[in-house]
């Protein structure tokens, strides 16, 4: 082989690891733009590759495609028999519970009944147990004067009847035997000390519907990203940024997100560096970017298509006024038919979400992708 030969393979290795790398660092970067706008990691429609390969002189466009969701681990014991208590099967209860957090889709819920009502003791001590399961939790007191549910927000109040809820799935995957396990035995030893039954749904049926439902959550959980980056050796003031962002519209939060939303409080999309340092107010005077990110989180977003249209709309003024342009995620030019492609795939995820009974933006949705 002659030197110029192995130049030149020394030197393609070279590309390709440089590749590599930008590719890694890409990835990262959009990773934490994603935690810090919504507080979880799943991936970013416009910025994640194409499954399929274009041809050569063909613009990749961009695709929504599934999220890699991080499941717990599985402990290998089932949760079963996690109690000693007098353990019923599940019946009517004595009064329909009014809260959201009773909705049997994505809860395993235990009802607790106690001859007399419950110290504050024990209840603080159930209610603590319950929340280290490690997932998130509800939990009520029947009102034997009004006959209806009330929150337990604060201990105060005196109750012999508790509904106790565990959720099923969230965006850190489905719940663990373990911890399914603890939440069980969490009632059961509150129900030993105060010689009260409990009656518990089918834990096994339970495991089962989490990891159905983590899978449906799984394939529709995907964000959609536009990017805006400077000119070559340019760079955007954050002064400017936040400047722009605000008569847009938009409010730089403590984390370092500038977060777009609704009458409600809601967030519709965010805005975020596209590098890796974030938009701390206290900095930004002096910070300076080569790129910022718009980011709308699918699943949680009711009105998919208008506010993707709306975000847009917001994107190619701020790119205009900063002189930057719309790109994909091969820094492609982000032209309309790219974005009308989009546009029917986010309109084909709330169409699935409509079908299972978990509208995007709605309480349960916001529940489960949290």
């Amino acid at each position: 082989m002659s030197d110029l030969q192995v130049s030149l393979l020394v030197i393609g290795a070279v590309v390709v690891g440089a590749v590599y790398l930008f590719n890694w660092t890409q990835e990262r970067r959009l990773r934490q733009r994603l935690e810090r706008a919504f507080g979880t990691e799943h991936d970013d429609v416009l910025l994640r590759p194409a499954p399929v390969a274009a041809e050569p002189d063909q613009r990749v466009e961009p695709l929504m495609q599934p999220q890699e969701r991080q499941p717990e681990a599985i402990a290998e014991s089932a949760a079963q028999g996690a109690t000693g208590a007098d353990v019923q099967t599940p019946e009517p209860s004595a009064a329909q519970p009014v809260a959201a957090c009773f909705d049997e889709k994505i809860y395993f819920i235990a009802y607790l009944d106690a001859v007399a009502p419950i110290s504050d003791s024990v209840m603080g001590e159930l209610l603590n147990r319950i929340v280290a399961c490690g997932k998130p939790v509800c939990a009520a007191g029947f009102n034997a004067e009004t006959g209806l549910w009330e929150d337990l927000g604060q201990i105060g109040s005196s109750y012999a009847r508790l509904c106790l809820a565990l959720q099923l799935v969230n965006r850190g995957g489905p719940v663990s035997p373990a911890q399914l396990a603890a939440f069980c035995e969490a009632v059961g030893n509150c129900a030993d000390k105060i010689s009260a039954s409990v009656t518990l749904a089918d834990t096994q049926e339970a495991l089962a519907r989490a990891r159905e439902l983590d899978s449906f959550c799984a394939e529709v959980d995907v964000a959609i990203g536009i990017n805006i980056v400077a000119p070559a050796g340019v760079q955007f003031a954050g002064t400017r940024i936040r400047a722009l962002a605000e008569a847009a519209g938009f409010k730089l939060e403590p984390e370092g997100v500038f977060h777009y939303r609704d009458d409600a409080r809601r967030t519709l999309f965010t805005l975020d560096n596209h590098e890796p340092a974030p938009f701390i107010p206290e900095q930004i005077k002096s910070l300076a970017t080569g790129g910022i990110t718009l980011l709308l989180d699918v699943p949680r977003v009711a009105d998919g298509r208008g506010v993707l249209d709306r975000m847009v709309e917001i994107a190619k003024n701020l790119a205009q006024l900063l002189g930057g342009r719309l790109v994909d995620d091969n820094r492609v030019a982000l032209n309309d038919a790219g974005i009308v492609k989009i546009r029917q795939q986010l309109s084909s995820i709330h169409d699935a979400m409509e079908k299972q009974d978990i509208r995007a933006g709605g309480e349960r949705a916001l529940r489960l992708f949290s």
